[in-house]
């Protein structure tokens, strides 16, 4: 590299995976950004939020190009190159050739020429895919959660660390932690506003969520992965996929992770209760035990006609705080972040995210991504069990939901199919065993 190099440079160094190419620090805090400076990403994953985020990364100042997608199907993969072609004039750049498709397409981007992948698959595929970036010597952008189970969590703890080594940059999506308003409350939290920290209290609870009708053409891995919230192994569930947010929220507040959980769950109107279209919980509560025996207690629900709430709370020894609302009461006095300076977190998490390659600047929130999404599993287990599940333990043991899914194409059985009635199993309280 040039003694001044440009971003341009400093992006070609970082991505270079044959030559093992580590950067220094010292020459990533030299990189800048030049005018004309090209960064160019590859989609895997083509769905709401795949398509979202390439959006969010077309609305920052970089110069920025997709040039590769890939998806398990056809359909979705075509549908995004043509719907960002038609809002984002000149920024997509995706030939026949580059349009990937089927469950191993992730693969065939890794040779791709560019800079940056954004990866927003079932969290059930993520950990073989960043795995495969990280070696490719990408950097990356990964939608939450980042596993479904305990060994796709250490999977992706591994894979972070070797991407540390290769100086690259991982951001996660979980965009709070990007919101001024986020940022200045928890900061003033972590300043001591409302004192030592108790209780904290944490929400997803909403309404339904979508699903597709099977259709005559379809595999059973076809139907699953077309209806992924709805199988364990894909996404999760719901504590998983959504109330993951907030359950990061606490424990960034607490600045640790939960030692323990206890929880309860099940199915009420989940599909009217149809377990032939899907085996995931509609309600979860959990109760998180922090190592200093300080708590925290999680509602996630999808039920009709119920009170919805996405926030999160802390109690301290001095006072509260409305985190989500960014609200501060203590010693008698109030504060508020002001509205007029709120930002979108899906748009923010991407200006941070471009605006740091351009200076050639790194940042990894891999560690927390992965921690954060473990927390998830943690309570799911509890939940699912119905008994008091300990981190070390889980983390060690935790069933593995798909075994052999480096392997699985739209033709290979799903690890979990319908029974003699045509049901897919659910957990039963009292009855399942995290650890089989």
């Amino acid at each position: 590299m040039e003694n001044h190099p440009s971003r341009r440079n400093f992006l070609k160094s970082t991505t270079a995976a044959a030559a093992g190419a580590t950067l220094t620090s010292t020459i990533a805090r030299t990189a800048h950004a030049a005018g004309d400076d090209e960064i160019k990403f590859a989609l895997i994953g083509c769905g709401g939020r795949g398509q979202g985020a390439s959006q969010n990364i077309f609305n920052t100042k970089g110069n920025t190009k997709l040039v590769a997608v890939a998806d398990a199907f056809d359909g979705k993969a075509s549908s995004a190159i043509q719907n960002l072609s038609r809002r984002n004039e000149g920024k997509v750049d995706v030939p026949a050739d580059r349009k990937f498709v089927g469950l191993d397409a992730y693969k065939k981007i890794m040779d791709v020429d560019c800079d940056l992948v954004i990866i927003a698959t079932p969290p059930g595929f993520k950990p073989q895919q960043f795995e495969a970036a990280v070696n490719a010597g990408k950097h990356i952008f990964m939608e939450k959660p980042v596993a479904s189970d305990a060994p796709g969590v250490r999977r992706v703890l591994k894979s972070v660390e070797e991407s540390k080594q290769k100086n690259l940059m991982v951001g996660i999506g979980l965009q709070r932690r990007h919101e001024a308003q986020y940022l200045e409350t928890v900061g003033r939290i972590h300043d001591g506003a409302i004192g030592d920290l108790i209780t904290l209290r944490v929400y997803w609870n909403g309404g339904g969520i979508w699903y597709r009708n099977r259709t005559p053409d379809q595999t059973e891995m076809g139907f699953q992965c077309n209806n992924w919230y709805h199988f364990n192994w894909l996404s999760g569930d719901q504590i998983c996929e959504q109330h993951i947010h907030n359950l990061d929220v606490g424990c960034w507040l607490k600045g640790e992770y939960p030692v323990e959980c206890n929880g309860m769950g099940g199915r009420g109107q989940r599909l009217d209760g149809d377990a032939t279209k899907s085996q995931i919980f509609d309600h979860t509560f959990c109760e998180y035990t922090f190592a200093d025996g300080s708590k925290m207690y999680s509602q996630g629900r999808h039920l009709k006609g119920g009170w919805n709430q996405v926030a999160e709370y802390a109690h301290g020894t001095k006072g509260t705080a409305d985190v989500s609302g960014a609200r501060i009461n203590a010693n008698d006095s109030e504060w508020s972040f002001d509205r007029s300076k709120r930002q979108q977190g899906h748009q923010q998490e991407q200006h941070d995210l471009i605006e740091a390659l351009m200076r050639g600047e790194i940042y990894n929130e891999g560690e927390y991504g992965a921690l954060s999404t473990f927390t998830a599993i943690l309570g799911r287990e509890a939940c699912y069990s119905g008994k008091v599940i300990r981190w070390d333990e889980l983390m060690e043991n935790g069933k593995n939901l798909s075994p052999g899914i480096d392997e699985y194409t739209l033709q290979t059985p799903p690890p979990v199919v319908p029974g003699p009635d045509g049901k897919y199993p659910v957990p039963v309280p009292g009855e399942y065993d995290p650890f089989a």
